[in-house]
């Protein structure tokens, strides 16, 4: 009996043993001279499931051991991360200098290399001026703000009476809103339900481990992207073959001539792009809106205050023009405000087209940097009470929004070219939840902040009509 235990406690020693030896190889096998301090965990896995299970504590420990610039290894690549707001605007202000889009494999393949996000030089520079054509401010005003409107009302209708996950609602509204715009307004129930099947096994894979085997993220990922392709190909082509002319983004996609004319893959990729950007962001930023205005009564009086006012110059069915888009002051500070505490986008990644300087070390060429965002939005000096919903800052200081550190939308070439339209579709559903309902939170469930703002078990509220 003694000599079993001695030989189980030799056992666990050698793994013991074993499993550090790796983990020193896998340093070493990265080490050199001037790179930033940090460990690189496990061969392969690095220290990925740590960075995405714990997020900001895992920042928050490395950053008290290194200092605010460390290397890892997560997503399958060498990594350094950067917390240093200084930093952080220097490496997004200079894609010029080498420091270009460097999203891990799993995002190239599922969201495809010719999105946006994933080009830069030339190229970004063309898929933005095509995006912008279809997205930018003068296009809102003219063309899209009209059908935002008409889903928005569409969409919030017969509510009363009735407990919902809005949660749910809100991730279906960001969605069907979304397609509506891009596929027009005569696609059926159950090709949207189809659609949104595939899309949200496409949307699972974008940030995942790239090992293709049957039962893993980055599969399901693969998979919902070839079902995407599939549908949207086959719908291009009955397109063609048709001589009924669309007005919808897929429509002016197939369209663009000269300046702006776009492959096949191009167009399927660039209306993946519009419908993955604002997918979540648009969700759960409106989701959260609804949260803090119930736990804050002075904002939800103030911004009802806002609304009511626009409809009492408007007849019943009119429809909310740019005049009265642009009116909602307080609906644009409360959903800066959110987009702030709730933050979405935690950070992005860079990857060097050569070996740089940062900050004094050597960052080799090929290796990407996590540019964290997270920390600055709840920076005391740019925010008093960081963690206090107040949406009034953003009007007591009218430059919040275009500081040097405000990151909520991208900075640089790469602000959101969507972000206009993201904030309109917000305002018109919280003008026309507002002006027709009150709501109840039932069930009191519990809200998480990483890896994503969600409600696991959902977001119940008890729907009722606003009475004056």
């Amino acid at each position: 009996m003694a000599s079993f235990g001695l030989l189980a406690c030799g056992l666990v020693s050698g793994l013991c043993v074993f499993f550090a030896l790796i983990l020193k190889w896998n340093d070493m096998r990265y080490r050199r001279k001037g790179l930033p301090p940090g460990t690189m965990g496990w061969p392969v896995f690095g220290e990925t499931i740590e960075f995405l299970r714990y997020g900001p504590d895992f920042m928050k420990r490395r950053r008290a051991r290194y200092g605010s610039f460390f290397q890892t290894h997560i997503l399958g690549s060498p990594t350094v991360i950067s917390m240093d707001p200084k930093l952080n605007r220097f490496i997004l202000m200079n894609e010029s200098k080498g420091l270009v889009p460097g999203y891990p494999q799993s995002t190239l393949d599922v969201l495809g290399a010719t999105n946006i996000a994933a080009v830069h030089g030339s190229a970004h520079k063309y898929l933005r001026g095509s995006l912008l054509s279809l997205v930018g401010s003068s296009v809102i005003k003219d063309d899209l703000l009209m059908k935002v409107d008409k889903s928005m009302r569409s969409f919030t209708a017969n509510w009363e009476e009735k407990t919902i996950d809005i949660q749910e609602k809100t991730e279906e509204m960001a969605f069907v809103v979304a397609l509506d715009q891009i596929l027009g307004q005569d696609q059926s129930n159950l090709v949207k339900k189809n659609f949104k099947r595939s899309f949200d096994k496409l949307v699972a894979g974008v940030l995942s481990l790239p090992i293709n085997i049957p039962g893993t993220i980055y599969h399901k990922g693969i998979q919902g992207r070839k079902e995407v392709m599939k549908f949207l190909k086959q719908l291009v082509d009955s397109r063609r073959a048709s001589p009924k002319v669309r007005s919808d983004i897929l429509g002016d996609l197939m369209n663009q001539d000269g300046k702006y004319r776009l492959t096949d893959l191009q167009i399927y990729e660039q209306v993946v792009t519009i419908l993955y950007s604002g997918y979540e962001t648009v969700s759960t930023t409106t989701m959260m809106a609804l949260k803090y205005l119930y736990d804050h009564p002075r904002a939800l009086l103030e911004i009802r205050k806002e609304h009511h006012a626009i409809r009492k110059r408007k007849n019943e069915y009119d429809p909310i023009d740019w005049d009265d888009y642009k009116s909602m002051r307080i609906t644009r500070a409360v959903i800066f405000e959110t987009s702030r505490l709730a933050t979405v986008v935690n950070g992005v990644l860079r990857k060097t087209m050569e070996d740089i300087d940062l900050d004094g070390f050597i960052i080799p060429k090929g290796w990407r940097i996590y540019v964290y965002t997270r920390e600055i939005n709840y920076d005391l000096f740019l925010y008093p009470d960081p963690f206090t919903f107040n949406p009034w800052r953003w009007l007591e200081d009218k430059k919040l929004e275009s500081h040097d550190y405000c990151f909520l939308f991208g900075g640089g070439t790469r602000l959101c070219p969507g972000k206009e339209l993201g904030i309109v579709k917000i305002a018109i559903f919280l003008h026309y939840f507002l002006t027709k309902y009150s709501w109840e939170e039932v069930g009191g469930e519990e809200i998480l902040k990483f890896p994503r703002v969600e409600a696991p078990k959902g977001l119940h509220i008890k729907v009722s009509k606003f009475l004056n």
